[in-house]
């Protein structure tokens, strides 16, 4: 799959999924650009790639993309030092998990915000550059939970709108030879997960299919396909990377 010397921004990249993927792109020979509002984070994940794969393979800018001004200038910072945006991944994400009866108005605007606002935010800003050079993929992060999970329902509603917010783009920009798709993890080893109880971590497993949990990798995996030149017929699909746990969306525990 042929994404060399493609330039890639991936957004919330400081740890977890994002850093996994930002690993795969650099190793096929991407220059990526990591984001994330910890820049000690930012640092850390910069030298391990440039690092492994040479230097020149990874650069960091620091922006909090809930912010319109702030993730217009993570893009047009890329493009004024590297020359262009070729690759969008759209990875920050929070989650507040709480039933609807304790749910507050804070938490539900946390979530939208950095799910979904941010996406449509950075999605707009990349699409400018990318038209004007009639190229580019985009592939935002959603999550199986989009399907519905009890205690998620400001997680699921961002990330339904994620999927939403995806296939229309894909309408809209296709004719400019832009793809945008989305992909939804379940289960997957991060910070987040390992900050889980070690009993729901269990009942958790209990429930997947492949009685296993994915690696930040396996995202990374899907996402280098989907921003790939190989992949130029594919927009507007949503691909699970859940260990086939979408294929009983209503089982909780």
């Amino acid at each position: 799959m042929s994404v060399q010397d493609r330039i890639a921004v991936i957004t919330g990249s400081g740890q977890g999924i994002g850093e996994g993927i930002a690993h795969e792109l650099a190793s096929q020979g991407a220059k990526v650009v990591i984001n994330d509002i910890n820049q000690e984070r930012i640092d850390y994940v910069v030298n391990s790639l440039n690092n492994e794969y040479g230097e020149g393979s990874a650069m960091g800018i620091r922006a909090d993309i809930t912010d319109p001004e702030q993730a217009k200038y993570l893009i047009d910072e890329t493009v004024n030092i590297l020359g262009r945006i070729d690759i969008l991944v759209n990875n920050a994400g929070i989650a507040r998990d709480k039933t609807i009866r304790g749910l507050s108005i804070e938490d539900w605007d946390k979530v939208l915000d950095t799910n979904l606002k941010a996406t449509f935010l950075t999605c707009q800003a990349a699409s400018h550059h990318m038209i004007r050079q009639e190229y580019g993929r985009i592939i935002n992060i959603s999550s199986r939970a989009w399907l519905g999970f009890k205690g998620q329902s400001n997680y699921a509603a961002s990330k339904g709108g994620v999927v939403s917010l995806s296939r229309t783009l894909a309408l809209e920009l296709a004719k400019y030879q832009i793809t945008v798709n989305t992909v939804c993890p379940g289960l997957i080893q991060t910070p987040l997960f390992d900050d889980i109880p070690q009993e729901a971590k269990e009942n958790l497993i209990k429930i997947q299919p492949t009685r296993s949990v994915g690696k930040p990798k396996d995202i990374g995996y899907s996402v280098s396909f989907l921003a790939s030149d190989e992949s130029s017929y594919i927009t507007g699909q949503t691909l699970f990377v859940c260990g086939g746990k979408s294929l009983y969306s209503s089982l909780s525990v």
